[in-house]
């Protein structure tokens, strides 16, 4: 069994640099039943921290992961980590101490090649129990017009023209169920751990779906046997730069040109469906439920949905970090006003939850000044965020009989934000895949406001609703005539 590593103390305030913690079991002992594909920092932070946790009470050491990547990018990350034995430094930032861990959760990491025939390969064993991706929201290829899978996808017609030389995640998971029915050996299941609405499903109906473009045969057999929980996961883990590799080398692991940093706080929540078994995941703090639904819809309202109300005015102000955010008068008022007037009444119950307790944890996580986040990395990719994080409440709040007008002054800041420039002028760098086709909208918008709510991929039939479109077209005008202070000034004295 591993020891902690002692490290020279320090008198400088916030660190707790007494020790790294190493893991707490002996790693040879460890056997993989997990390939993980996408071995970004949130995967790092979260399920490895998990099933480190669950290793260090001496449980279910058969289910370690074996990394992988379909990416180039990815190979990157695979020379990084083989060369450190596989071992992820995960700092979590408290603002009472910063704390490191070297997680060890992990034992290989599987050669990234242009065919994924390795991936195809390690995936086609019988140990492998569980298929878990960290791929983000696109790359489940879902049409946002219709929010169901895409197969005309140009990525999946190529997968499905070569399905034994895939180059997407979803093919070589179907190459490798094809090699398991062809094997007589039972499917894995596929376990998404991404930040999407219902992403078990998602994950169903891209692996089904692929299938069935080349063999109906095997979709029918996935479809039979392989399970896919849907799951909500939550932990903030901001990208890794020179800032985090300082703060590394500050716990005497400047070898480390991955580490990863956290917020103390973790939240899994699992619906406890798998086709070949799992690991003891309920004993480290995973809660396994049948209404994954309803966590899910809090967190993506509340967190992910605040997000977006709190760093598209404080962007457009200039402000850089999450947390000096939350220090700005206008922009915290304007978050908690919306989050009290017009999320949380249409937030449905949770199971063991209070949603105001929750909503204040969640003001307290954005505030937390160690974290670093930036208000670029929250404003990122808002074509595909608005609809799945802001637009559902302004619908709901319209049900009832509601003109969401904090909602829709916050979809208004983001089409200001798509302008390119911000309230002093200072242009804004592309920060979404569609940026050209937004800017062009957010542009025209200042003259026609509906110009931008017309996006039907975003704002579906939002447009012909008349008390929306008249309440967009009132806070887009009002931001351009009096400034981003006056509009959330008006919106918070109303």
């Amino acid at each position: 069994m591993s020891s902690p590593r002692p490290l020279a103390s320090t008198a400088a305030t916030g660190w707790h640099e007494l020790n790294v913690s190493q893991p707490r079991y002996d790693r040879r002992g460890l056997t993989p039943g997990i390939v993980h594909i996408g071995l970004g920092n949130f995967h790092r932070a979260h399920m490895a921290v998990y099933l480190d946790d669950l290793f260090a009470r001496g449980e279910d050491h058969d289910w370690a992961i074996l990394g992988a990547g379909v990416r180039p990018a990815d190979a990157a990350m695979r020379d990084a980590l083989k060369a450190q034995d596989c071992l992820s430094t995960v700092i979590e930032l408290d603002p009472d101490g910063k704390r490191a861990r070297r997680v060890g959760a992990m034992t290989d990491f599987i050669a990234v090649t242009p065919s994924n025939a390795p991936l195809i390969a390690a995936m086609s064993r019988p140990e492998i129990r569980i298929v878990s991706l960290t791929v983000t929201e696109g790359g489940y290829f879902i049409d946002p017009a219709t929010g169901r899978f895409d197969p005309g996808d140009p990525a999946m017609i190529a997968d499905a023209a070569a399905p034994d030389r895939p180059t997407t995640a979803f093919g070589a998971i179907v190459a490798a169920l094809g090699r398991r029915r062809a094997a007589g050996v039972a499917p894995f299941t596929i376990l998404s751990c991404d930040n999407l609405p219902g992403n078990g499903d998602a994950a169903r109906a891209a692996t089904i779906g692929l299938a069935r473009l080349s063999d109906p045969g095997l979709a029918d057999w996935i479809a039979a046997h392989a399970t896919f929980p849907n799951g909500m996961v939550d932990r903030i883990a901001p990208a890794t730069g020179p800032h985090e590799r300082a703060m590394a080398a500050r716990f005497s692991l400047a070898d480390d040109p991955v580490p990863v940093t956290c917020e103390p706080f973790r939240q899994w929540v699992l619906e406890d469906r798998f086709a070949a078994g799992r690991p003891a995941l309920d004993k480290v703090g995973v809660t396994f439920t049948d209404e994954v639904h309803a966590f899910e819809t809090m967190k993506i309202r509340i967190l992910n949905g605040g997000h977006a109300i709190l760093a598209y005015p404080a962007a457009l102000l200039g402000i850089d970090q999450v947390h000096e955010a939350m220090g700005n008068g206008l922009v915290a008022a304007f978050l908690d006003k919306v989050t009290n007037d017009e999320i949380l009444p249409v937030v449905p119950p949770v199971p063991g939850q209070d949603l105001a307790a929750y909503k204040r944890q969640v003001a307290g996580r954005f505030a937390n000044p160690e974290i670093a986040d930036t208000t670029r990395r929250l404003c990122f990719d808002g074509s595909n965020r608005q609809p799945k994080f802001i637009i559902p409440s302004i619908r709901d709040n319209l049900a009832r009989g509601a003109v969401p007008r904090g909602l829709v002054l916050a979809s208004a800041l983001w089409c200001r934000y798509c302008h390119g420039t911000d309230a002093r002028g200072a242009p804004i760098a592309p920060n979404d895949p569609a940026w050209d086709e937004l800017t062009a909208a957010a542009r025209a918008a200042q003259g026609d406001p509906a110009l931008w709510i017309g996006m039907r991929s975003i704002y579906g039939d939002l447009a012909g609703h008349h008390e929306f479109a008249a309440a967009f077209a009132e806070a887009l005008s009002l931001i351009w005539s009096e400034g981003i202070d006056a509009a959330l000034a008006r919106y918070i004295e109303s």
